[in-house]
């Protein structure tokens, strides 16, 4: 995906996560998920309300606009395969592969993550 930060696509997925688990979504909800300041978070809502990938509601509610969601389900479906191919192929522990995605998520390429999920799929028949 182009045109977004690294951060960016971080609070998307995270967004999408929590709307999932709770329906509803603040940015206090955003802070504490993610460890960070309110003000932090603050600024990052305003700048991804800014560029169109969510909006905010008078009583503060986010929501993914359509923008928005295709971005978050595709970095959460990153997490997801890379997740379960360091812990089904590479035999990584649950733990370090929920963190290595988390980080690689955002910088692997296209190819290489295709490339993975195919793996994946093969080995499931």
């Amino acid at each position: 995906m182009v045109g977004i930060y690294e951060s960016g696509e971080m609070y998307l997925e995270t967004i999408l996560i929590l709307k999932k688990r709770n329906d509803q979504v603040r940015s206090v909800d955003v802070a504490t998920e993610l460890n960070f300041s309110k003000p932090s978070v603050s600024r990052a809502v305003g700048i991804l309300k800014d560029d169109g990938y969510i909006t905010v509601d008078a009583s503060g509610l986010i929501d993914l606009t359509e923008k928005g969601i295709e971005i978050a389900k595709y970095i959460y479906e990153k997490h997801k395969v890379l997740t379960e191919f360091f812990t089904k192929i590479a035999k990584v522990s649950p733990e370090t592969a929920e963190e290595d995605a988390c980080r690689i998520e955002h910088v692997i390429s296209d190819e290489t993550f295709q490339s993975l999920k195919r793996i994946l799929e093969e080995r499931k028949i």
